[in-house]
């Protein structure tokens, strides 16, 4: 195995721009799994998150000398991310009213009842706006910080709050029946993901799997 390149995202960037070949193949080395879990868990489909990476990375390579650095190369990348889910959800409600063909549905690894709460919790976040839908994606299921989305998704920190907070009860409407009960007839711990009906969704590891 190649030793891992020592220079910075800006620098390997910097060098793909001047010509020099592997550069930009250490950053697809650094971050294809990630953005593939961004995808991932944003579609909830694995070959339309494998499709969003593809088209970032090639959307990157090509665009690469555009890049001022105003913004770090990893939130760069998320951001073409971003936007290429964004794109596939888009096409998704445009073929809204055709059957249901079934390839769009993932595949069942966790046994009946965790594939059914994974599909609930994909379609209550389906039903969010899309801005919503992003930043409460990015916050509470990757864990990235309020200022760290805001720059990905190129808006203020004030609006990422704002929005977190309308996904999150929207979501609490929509997914409370997931918490189990207590013996005292309150809500234990959140299933699906979900923590509380004000709480955010359960961040996931950053690099961990879907």
């Amino acid at each position: 195995m190649p030793e891992p390149d020592p220079r910075s995202d800006r620098e390997l960037l910097a060098a793909h721009v001047a010509g020099q070949a592997g550069a930009f193949d250490e950053l697809v080395r650094r971050y294809a799994e990630r953005l593939w879990l961004l995808a991932f868990r944003t579609l909830d489909h694995r070959e339309d998150a494998a499709d969003a990476v593809q088209e970032t990375f090639v959307s990157a390579l090509r665009s690469a000398h555009r890049y001022r650095g105003e913004s770090e190369v990893s939130t760069w990348l998320h951001r073409i991310t971003v936007n290429a889910c964004l794109d596939r959800i888009r096409r998704r409600r445009t073929r809204a009213a055709e059957p249901l063909a079934g390839h769009d549905l993932p595949t069942p690894r966790d046994g009946i009842d965790d594939h059914l709460t994974r599909l609930t919790v994909a379609d209550a976040l389906a039903t969010l706006p899309d801005g919503q839908r992003l930043a409460v994606v990015l916050v509470d299921v990757h864990g990235f910080s309020i200022t760290e989305t805001a720059a990905i998704l190129g808006v203020r920190e004030g609006t990422i709050k704002s929005r977190c907070a309308r996904a999150r009860g929207r979501l609490a409407l929509l997914l409370g029946h997931l918490r189990p009960h207590d013996e005292t007839g309150g809500n234990a711990g959140g299933a699906g993901g979900v923590q509380s009906t004000s709480g955010p969704i359960r961040p996931a590891r950053r690099g961990g799997g879907p």
